[in-house]
């Protein structure tokens, strides 16, 4: 069997990358293992079933999952597995990401896609979320992620707001 994988981050298409990579670098930032790929759920739909059932055969917990424009990709991977499955709606060129949004979000009752928001944010948010779950059963990550927390409050304390001219 191959080496343990937490975590599954999978796009559309490479392009999408600028996006998700927000997803890896959090993953990669608090340790955690993850692999990343440009699988489609309409042009290699069977790649894609297999790449997910050799996740799960891996020790994948959960699976990140962004596209554009019809967003189709979270739905057939939360379809294809019990295991969690974080949609990321990527900005498209014409609607500028609402069509993904809506794709993504609107699920049929019975298959969850829990859905960020558009673009980098909802790609980092992903990976915290991922992150946070994770945390439930692991002490170290979850001494992690407060310190996340704490430095991120810590930022905002001490940030300075120019004067006015």
């Amino acid at each position: 069997m191959s080496e343990k994988t937490l975590v599954g981050i999978v796009m559309g298409s490479a392009s999408d990358w600028d996006i998700m990579k927000e997803a890896a670098q959090i993953c990669k930032d608090f340790g955690i293992s993850y692999e990343a790929r440009a699988l489609s759920a309409h042009r290699t739909p069977v790649e894609l079933a297999a790449w997910i059932a050799d996740m799960e055969a891996r020790g994948c917990q959960s699976f990140i999952a962004g596209a554009g424009a019809a967003a189709h990709l979270a739905g057939v991977v939360a379809a294809s597995t019990i295991l969690p499955t974080f949609g990321v709606p990527i900005p498209s060129k014409y609607l500028k990401g609402i069509d993904s949004l809506l794709s993504t979000v609107q699920m049929p009752k019975g298959i969850p896609v829990p859905t960020l928001a558009i673009g980098e944010s909802g790609a980092a948010n992903a990976g915290l979320a991922v992150i946070a779950m994770l945390a439930l059963n692991d002490s170290t990550l979850k001494t992690k992620l407060l310190a996340f927390r704490a430095s991120q409050a810590e930022k905002v304390r001490n940030a300075t707001l120019p004067a006015l001219q």
